[in-house]
């Protein structure tokens, strides 16, 4: 018989994420938000919580744990503020899980014990001013070797966790060369501090706007040969895996948003009062609640799913991209319906609903569009198009 009910390892690690979202996060972000800041006390605190190394080996620092704990960690963040959830998504499922995945003995030496102990953090350099979703058509950054060094010309944009005073890193797609008229994509890990690679101002961001999120420039950039991440040419496939990966994360991230929401509304509607009651006990606000829950039940166990199969070693690219699609209309759909409970209150940025509001558009977009999970599951049902 499947269960979803969470083994005693996985519900105190959820119990001590969530402990720590309320009493550490939940008073403070609504500053570092409104000042556009990005909380190092706060990621400084996840740190030694280890949830930068969750599901990481022992021998690079990490604690030994599974993706589905990471998940866990990122869906009771989420609950409370999509900033510091986001900035911990980016430096596991993007910045280090790439060097874990496809690096070498030296590599993985070399970068994740500081990544496993969150004392530095990485970012994961794809997207493009010219091509978000194309990404194989829409390259222009190139690598070429020189002198046994890779010379990097090109930019990224929108690249979270790309310019901390604590990014380490950040592993950069370019196109290495051709190969039957199609463009060859490798990885390169480019060290910060690189002389040749420009960090961009932060952006003005419509939310998650405690986290770093900046434009990358590349010119003449070089870095070691030996700085290659896995096999030249097999960057798009690493990719690929990367992103499958992450859609799960962030199906967890929005999962976790949607229960935010109701959250949130559940302590409102108990203090609130209109017309002379409570607004609990109007029916209508009543379904309106309900169908959140609804939403947010049905987003965990998607995320659950796709999780629980990366983990198992079984094909999940499906699941992820469902997962994926589910949870990020659960939270757009539950921060629309939570704003519209708050009323006034709702559209102003004290009140976490605000927050949440901002936040969840993003989440149909990044790490791949809605209409990208959508391309994704028809694909995998076998409608190709042609």
């Amino acid at each position: 018989m499947v269960s979803f009910l969470l083994d005693d390892e996985h519900e105190d690690l959820r119990a001590t994420v969530a402990g720590f979202a309320r009493a550490v996060v939940a008073p403070v972000i609504g500053g570092f938000y409104e000042r556009n800041e990005f909380p190092y006390e706060i990621v400084a605190k996840m740190a030694k919580l280890g949830l930068f190394g969750l599901p990481f080996p022992e021998e690079y620092g990490g604690m030994g744990g599974d993706y589905f704990a990471f998940c866990l960690a990122l869906h009771e963040l989420a609950r409370v503020d999509s900033s510091v959830a986001i900035t911990l998504e980016a430096a596991v499922s993007l910045g280090a899980m790439p060097i874990y995945r496809f690096g070498s003995d030296e590599q993985r030496s070399r970068w994740l014990p500081d990544l496993c102990q969150g004392d530095r953090i990485a970012a994961f350099g794809l997207t493009e001013p010219g091509g978000g979703s194309d990404i194989a058509g829409g390259m222009r950054t190139t690598a070429r070797l020189e002198g046994g060094e890779w010379v990097i010309d090109g930019s990224k944009a929108f690249i979270t966790n790309s310019g901390t005073s604590i990014t380490s890193l950040v592993t950069a797609l370019a196109i290495t060369g051709r190969s039957g008229g199609r463009p060859e994509i490798s990885a390169i890990i480019v060290p910060a501090g690189t002389p040749g690679l420009t960090v961009g101002p932060e952006y003005s961001k419509v939310g998650w706007c405690a986290s770093d999120t900046r434009e990358l420039a590349f010119s003449s950039c070089r870095v070691p040969g030996e700085n290659l991440l896995g096999d030249q040419g097999r960057g798009y496939a690493q990719f690929l895996r990367t992103l499958d990966e992450g859609r799960v994360a962030i199906a967890a991230l929005s999962a976790g948003l949607a229960a935010g929401c109701v959250d949130e509304c559940l302590a409102y509607v108990s203090q609130r009062a209109a017309f002379g009651h409570r607004l609990g006990y109007y029916q209508g606000i009543q379904f309106k609640i309900a169908d959140m829950e609804a939403r947010a039940y049905g987003a965990r166990l998607a995320w659950y799913d796709a999780a629980a199969r990366l983990v198992a070693a079984e094909p999940f690219k499906k699941q992820a991209a469902i997962a994926k699609l589910t949870c990020s209309n659960a939270a757009m759909d539950n921060a629309r319906d939570a704003t519209q409970i708050f009323g006034g209150y709702g559209f102003m940025n004290e009140f976490p609903v605000a927050r949440f509001y901002r936040d969840a558009k993003v989440l149909e977009i990044g790490e791949g569009t809605s209409e990208v999970q959508r391309m994704v599951i028809a694909r995998e049902l076998g409608i190709d198009g042609a």
